[in-house]
């Protein structure tokens, strides 16, 4: 080890502190939400490729919006970003009241479920996804989507539904 080598070494400690503050924030709030950001588009798009591509775009255009975006911020990106890919809008999908209990009580594996849910048409499947697998409320997942908090949970109601059809086949 040169002695040059050496002196760097002995300022590693105090790297952190030299580096601009705003990228290790950055660093920080990309961290926290790429999983998020992830699996929605990866269960949106199906594909490992075109979810990085997405998750990818998401964060540059909420990076651009704002030094520091918040989780909003980068919502409202990602559904952006979603927009372009699929064809987002009113709930499409009227499923009949179930008039008997379907046989989906048995184990069903998570493949069968991630198969289930990407045949769901684009708007309930964003809509089931942000409600009953982020956890989004239904105020938050109609402002994303720029709806009616009635239809956010008509749609969630009948991703539901379908995928019980679905997984009961």
């Amino acid at each position: 080890m040169t002695s040059a080598e050496a002196k760097m070494l002995d300022f590693a400690p105090y790297l952190p502190a030299v580096l601009a503050p705003s990228s290790v924030r950055s660093r920080e709030i990309y961290e926290q939400n790429q999983h998020r950001v992830y699996s929605l588009a990866f269960l949106m798009t199906d594909s490992e490729l075109a979810a990085e591509e997405l998750m990818s775009q998401a964060f540059c255009r909420a990076f651009r919006a704002s030094a520091e975006p918040s989780v909003d911020g980068i919502d409202d990106a990602l559904m952006t970003e979603l927009r372009t890919y699929f064809d987002i809008g009113s709930v499409t999908l009227n499923c009949a009241p179930c008039d008997r209990v379907l046989g989906v009580r048995r184990n069903t594996l998570r493949v069968e479920l991630e198969r289930a849910v990407v045949q769901l048409p684009d708007t309930e499947k964003l809509m089931f996804l942000l409600h009953d697998v982020e956890g989004y409320d239904h105020a938050r997942v109609a402002r994303l989507l720029e709806t009616t908090e009635e239809e956010s949970q008509r749609g969630v109601h009948q991703a539901r539904l379908r995928l019980r059809e679905l997984l009961a086949s």
